[in-house]
């Protein structure tokens, strides 16, 4: 059979799996909603919902991995669905699909070399006993001598007066850094400035040519660099501009190396302090200063590289105001899982049934929801599915930069990503809202179905940076990351505990699959918050704005809030 001819016949799987989804619950009371607080004919069909499900998240598709043929099908099987709601294509050349290329990259695993010298002494180091490296996006081979600089935790903010490099010259060396991040920074804001990408910037705009992370006695303690061990074969992806260049990848870093807390002694050794003592200076939560090693080191290594292509899925409602239609409220859910894993366990398909068929069931539907409306919302509604949010939000970011529709006139980004459907839920939470006007919308969505808007409860967690909706807060687009939240309309339903337990047992295994304890209740009331939201916004006189005082908004918003002003 093709690949065409087979992506066509898991397509029409898709009602035949229905019955696995349907098996493992029962219905929840009623498919519509006799006492719909929603405009017209906008009801939510839970069927509908579990028939999304049931296809998306079954063995057929093997665990929807970018560029697999599951994964194709899936897609096709979402823009079918567009298309019978009547949905405007917004893909490339008339269709649904906005495909890209992505570059897969294997390290050799025979390749990687790494030695360190000061003076007479070199010292050759074992991979990967002593240390790991990355992959190259560019190179196939790399190799990179230079001296190297300790640079603390290697940040810079101007906003919170921090500045890692202050002092030190780092053109044409290599940095090295701790992990960990700077206490003087507030949670959110500390995951965006101290994340790796920001990290690679501050470094690359100084002149670096490589950079080095060593081991801390905390760092080792929450993830053990024996823990990193397991992923040495995992394959890393970016996507390709038109140029065939890797998005993330600059060509003036030439080489990376994470070290075992032993081996990372040993960069210090002819150091004005020892590792020892630097993090000495980190206990009472001071930062540590950088100086330079006055060593050097050699990295080197080989990529493979292997191109592919996967799709976002596109499709538009077009609004009815003939001004207000030109803007954009944007839904995204990532439609793309972990594939099948390479483990002796009978059980090696990573459904992905709540991460996240659940999510992007439940967009289709609030599509088909918008699609039903005698009069549309005033603005115009886009729904995307991306793809590759597992390899590190590739297909929302591809889409924030090369938008189908002109991105200052997508006003708002709701995303769908891992709503956690087991149990009958009295609170939503939506990460970011505090940061924009998005939050009373939020707030008379959820009001209007008699549902709490809870605060974020884990702000130690940096939900707010982890998810697809970050991808277009980067491009200075307003935009929340809508989840279930942590109490229960059920007294006897220990929520929270609930929620954990899926992210200790279920999360990114092939246990979460169709056998779970679904609860349709609660993915009826979330479609409708959902839907409710992004009905609001497309309706309100005035497009979301961010607040203020807001980091994000400052940091991101500003060239944003600029060209909504001309556009006005």
């Amino acid at each position: 059979m093709t690949r065409r001819l087979h992506i066509a016949a898991l397509g029409m799987m898709g009602a035949l799996l229905l019955t696995a989804c349907q098996s493992t619950q029962t219905d929840s009371n009623g498919e519509t909603n006799a006492n719909n607080p929603l405009p017209g004919q906008a009801l939510v069909n839970t069927n509908q919902i579990k028939a999304h499900l049931g296809y998306l998240a079954s063995d057929a598709l093997e665990g929807r991995l970018p560029g697999s043929t599951g994964h194709e099908a899936a897609s096709a099987y979402i823009a079918a669905e567009f298309a019978k709601y009547g949905l405007k294509p917004a893909g490339d050349n008339g269709t649904y699909m906005q495909r890209i290329t992505f570059r897969n990259a294997s390290l050799v695993q025979e390749s990687p070399t790494m030695s360190i010298f000061y003076g007479d002494t070199n010292i050759e180091l074992q991979y990967p006993k002593d240390f790991l490296t990355g992959k190259s996006m560019l190179e196939t081979k790399s190799d990179v001598t230079a001296d190297m600089v300790f640079v603390g935790y290697g940040v810079v903010s101007e906003e919170y007066g921090i500045d890692d490099y202050a002092g030190l010259d780092v053109e044409g060396k290599i940095v090295v850094s701790v992990p960990g991040r700077h206490t003087t920074l507030p949670n959110e804001e500390g995951a965006h400035i101290s994340s790796g990408a920001e990290r690679q910037r501050y470094a690359v705009e100084r002149g670096a040519v490589g950079m080095i992370t060593v081991q801390t006695p905390k760092s080792e303690e929450n993830r053990p660099y024996s823990r990193s061990l397991n992923y040495i074969h995992a394959v890393s992806m970016d996507w390709l501009d038109d140029k065939g260049t890797a998005s993330k990848a600059s060509p003036q870093l030439k080489g990376s190396a994470l070290l075992n807390i032993e081996t990372s002694k040993l960069l210090f050794a002819n150091a004005p302090m020892t590792l020892e003592q630097v993090w000495a200076s980190m206990k009472d939560g001071s930062s540590p200063k950088g100086f330079d090693l006055n060593a050097a080191v050699r990295l080197s290594k080989e990529t493979e590289h292997k191109d592919i292509t996967s799709p976002n899925v596109v499709g538009i409602i077009k609004g009815s105001d003939p001004i207000l239609q030109n803007e954009y409220i944007l839904y995204s859910a990532h439609s793309d899982h972990l594939g099948i894993s390479k483990s002796v366990e009978k059980d090696r398909i990573n459904n992905g049934a709540m991460d996240n068929a659940g999510g992007t069931a439940i967009m289709l539907e609030t599509a088909r929801m918008f699609a039903s409306l005698a009069e549309k919302p005033k603005r115009s509604i886009l729904f995307v599915a991306v793809t590759a949010e597992e390899k590190g939000l590739l297909g929302s970011d591809y889409y924030a930069q090369q938008p189908t529709v002109p991105l200052a006139q997508i006003v708002a980004n709701v995303n769908l990503d891992m709503p956690i459907l087991t149990f009958d839920f009295a609170d939503v939470i939506a990460f970011g809202a505090e940061h924009s006007t998005m939050k009373q919308y939020v707030g008379q969505a959820t009001a209007k179905h008699g549902i709490a808007l809870s605060d974020d409860p884990w702000p130690e967690m940096n939900l707010f940076t982890r998810s697809d909706h970050y991808s277009f807060v980067k491009q200075g687009i307003p935009s929340i990351f809508l989840v279930t939240g942590i109490t229960s309309n059920d007294p006897k339903d220990d929520a929270e505990n609930m929620l954990m337990n899926f992210l200790k047992t279920h999360y990114h295994s092939p246990s979460d699959d169709l056998f779970q304890p679904f609860n349709w209740t609660a993915a009826f009331n979330f479609t409708q918050v959902n839907f409710s939201i992004g009905y609001e916004m497309a309706n309100a006189a005035e497009r979301p704005m961010w607040n203020a005082d807001s980091f994000f908004g400052q940091t991101f918003g500003k060239s944003y809030n600029l060209v909504k002003s001309v556009t006005e």
